[in-house]
């Protein structure tokens, strides 16, 4: 496992910086259930997702000379809108490599922090490949979504601070794309409780990470089909996948309308609006995907970058019937 990863600094640096996110309680899912469920209302977070936290303390970890020549990276939305924030408050240049279908909303958003938006076909293109052209031309630092020391530890303190809101937990449940959130969730968590279960989500069509703990090797997949856009990732990364080994016990996925169905949730009975991927996590319980081991759940709700009119057409349907 890496051990650069320095989850006491990345606290440090995001101290006042990122927003203290609620933990959110709910009698009639307790009794659902039959267990405490705490439900880390990430996605209250600025720029509507856990995101800021990794971008902020990467970004913070460069020299100050190497800052400013700017900063690039990849994202489909929510790491996207962390980085062009998190650069703004630098004042220091970004450049943001976006997939041509990546939700309006999110382009919007990260334009108006004021990065630079490449466009790529995610289908036929590598992001990875389209920034190494850039990288090649330019004096830039790529930030990675996931597969970084300091990502992962500024993801790290969102478990932190439910933990320290909450209390020792039994089990934390953590939707997946590549496996930053959860790395990072799992170390903070197992400093508090070594014996806390840690279990990720991942959408059925996008199971890269399942397979890869499965078989023991990085497993890369195809663009996964699924209304989580935040998990269409390919492939977990390196360091990510090394903190997995060793401090996640299971790999679950949910379908697309078991997702729907924790987004409805989240909607009705918390008067929460949650994007499908920030869902994940709750709807993996509510589908019976995971056994609930001890009393007392961690659920971070990760995201919440959802265009009124992509909520809606994902909605309608349910409060037709």
């Amino acid at each position: 496992m890496p051990t650069e990863i320095d989850l006491d600094t990345a606290t440090t640096r995001l101290t006042g910086v990122a927003r203290r996110t609620p933990v959110l309680r709910s009698r009639l899912l307790d009794e659902a259930l039959g267990a405490e469920i705490h439900l880390k209302a990430e996605h209250l977070q600025h720029t509507g997702a856990f995101k800021f936290r990794g971008a902020f303390n990467a970004i913070a970890a460069l020299e100050h000379d190497v800052r400013e020549r700017g900063i690039l990276t990849y994202s489909s939305g929510n790491h996207a809108q962390a980085v062009a924030r998190a650069a703004q408050i630098f004042q220091v240049p970004a450049t943001v490599v976006m997939p041509n279908d990546a939700p309006t909303s999110k382009r919007q958003a990260t334009e108006s922090y004021g990065a630079t938006i490449v466009t790529y076909d995610r289908y036929t293109e590598q992001r990875e490949g389209v920034a190494r052209a850039i990288l090649a031309a330019r004096p830039l630092t790529l930030i990675p979504p996931f597969d970084h020391p300091d990502v992962i530890a500024g993801q790290s303190t969102c478990a932190r601070e439910l933990f320290e809101d909450s209390g020792p937990l039994d089990q934390l449940i953590v939707s997946v794309g590549g496996g930053g959130l959860i790395s990072g969730s799992a170390l903070a968590a197992h400093r508090v409780n070594p014996k806390c279960r840690i279990v990720g989500v991942e959408p059925e069509t996008g199971n890269d990470v399942q397979l890869s703990l499965q078989q023991g090797r990085i497993v890369e997949i195809d663009v996964p089909d699924t209304i989580a856009d935040g998990q269409q990732t390919t492939s977990p990364g390196q360091h990510t996948f090394a903190v997995m080994q060793q401090h996640v016990d299971e790999i679950v996925t949910v379908s697309d309308d078991q997702i729907l169905d924790a987004v409805d949730y989240l909607f009705r009975f918390q008067k929460q609006v949650v994007e499908p991927s920030g869902a994940c996590g709750l709807a993996a319980i509510l589908a019976s995907k995971v056994k609930l081991t001890g009393s007392r759940v961690g659920v971070i709700i990760s995201g919440g970058n959802i265009s009124p009119e992509r909520f809606s057409e994902l909605m309608k349907p349910r409060w037709q019937t």
